[in-house]
């Protein structure tokens, strides 16, 4: 493990003076869990990291696009921070295989999930602003999204999944598909929520999200995703 945070150091370009915060970024909760409350969990890294990462890419978005109106910044923000996209880049530094999970997660296969992917990689971006302040945490995020910068600020509005899921059942089927919530855990600051979406030919999907929106809408994108590919 030490060797891979060495690694993990190396490729985001940040050499941690408190090595415990990036192994504290890197502890699910259900790792702590089961290992006792000294183990610590990523939660509130992430809380912090999801806060820093908005006002550096808001501030990196303003200086290379300074034409563009705050509602193509929004989009281009929202491409950028959206939660896979956000798992895109932690399994490409790997983040996948460092977390540490407890037992019931892992079987579970949470090592896949882009809710979980995203969360460590915004606790990690915390645990660097708490390391080496602003400007650590700045020239982190610029580093790991180097080939994602966008290069034109010409973002079409772009509809959301559940918008372009009900099309897609409509054009198929001639029905809308069905949300259902079917749990919640956690914490009341921390919740995950899981929701099933049933397509008209009864094909169902499972999704979670940090809000029942968001489950319903990683869901849908699962949908999508899945019709496309019949």
């Amino acid at each position: 493990m030490n060797q891979d945070l060495e690694t993990l150091q190396e490729t985001i370009s940040h050499r941690f003076m408190q090595v415990k915060l990036l192994q504290t970024a890197l502890t699910h909760s259900s790792y702590a869990n089961e290992h006792g409350e000294d183990a610590g969990d990523n939660e509130r890294l992430e809380f912090l990291g999801d806060a820093v990462l908005e006002l550096c890419t808001s501030e990196m978005l303003f200086a290379r696009f300074p034409d563009a109106p705050e509602g193509q910044l929004t989009r281009l923000r929202a491409r950028l921070v959206s939660e896979p996209a956000l798992a895109d880049v932690a399994r490409e530094l790997h983040l996948d295989q460092l977390i540490q999970l407890g037992k019931g997660e892992e079987q579970q296969g949470g090592r896949e999930r882009d809710s979980l992917l995203s969360d460590a990689l915004e606790a990690v971006f915390g645990a660097v602003f708490l390391d080496g302040g602003y400007a650590a945490a700045k020239a982190v995020i610029a580093c790991v999204f180097e080939e994602r910068w966008p290069t034109s600020c010409d973002v079409k509005r772009v509809k959301d999944a559940k918008s372009r899921l009900q099309e897609l059942t409509q054009k198929l089927f001639k029905e809308r598909p069905v949300y259902v919530l079917t749990d919640s855990t956690g914490p009341e600051h921390a919740k995950t929520f899981v929701v099933e979406v049933t397509l008209p030919n009864g094909t169902v999907l499972r999704a979670e999200g940090a809000s029942m929106k968001k489950a319903e809408q990683n869901a849908a994108a699962s949908a999508i995703d899945f019709l496309e590919k019949r």
